[in-house]
């Protein structure tokens, strides 16, 4: 797992401390649930009308409105708040959640710009929170990336100094 957070620092250029800077100070309290669900349904009104459609496609498996409740409860939660997600979609456990999408190095980056923009527009929160959420959200999507990675890797089992995927002869 370190390692994992390792990578996302680098590829992120956002060190493991300030990314959970979120957790110095109960976001949830100071924001409220009406913010993380505003900006929530800014950040996915931006992804669903994304011009690039490689980028929708990654959601194309659920709808809007799932999508927004799915980030606001898990934000909600993780900022302090009542754990909402977990009770209704149980851990949150990010890289098994998303195992099944592309997530490359490009796609963070595309997230990130629409979550920066979300965030922008989400006039309620205010310039330290907004700080410690950006810094939190782009090392977690490098943290995803990584784990992508790894995932891949670990799909390939050596064999005598060959590798092969496992299954293959």
């Amino acid at each position: 797992m370190q390692w994992l957070h390792a990578q996302a620092s680098v590829n992120s250029g956002v060190k493991q401390e300030d990314a959970f800077s979120i957790d110095k100070v109960n976001l949830y309290e100071r924001l409220g649930f009406d913010t993380f669900v505003k900006l929530s349904t800014n950040f996915y009104t931006r992804v669903f009308e994304d011009d690039q459609t490689w980028f929708r496609t990654i959601f194309s498996n659920s709808t809007k409105e799932e999508a927004i409740r799915n980030q606001y409860e898990f934000c909600i939660q993780r900022m302090g708040g009542p754990p909402l997600y977990g009770q209704r979609r149980g851990h949150p456990s990010l890289i098994g959640r998303h195992s099944p999408y592309a997530m490359t190095k490009e796609a963070a980056g595309r997230w990130l710009y629409h979550m920066e923009a979300a965030l922008d527009d989400t006039h309620e929160i205010d310039s330290d929170s907004k700080n410690r959420l950006f810094n939190f959200f782009k090392h977690t999507a490098f943290f995803l990336v990584a784990g992508k990675e790894l995932t891949n890797n670990h799909r390939l089992v050596g064999y005598g100094g060959c590798k092969h995927r496992v299954g293959e002869a």
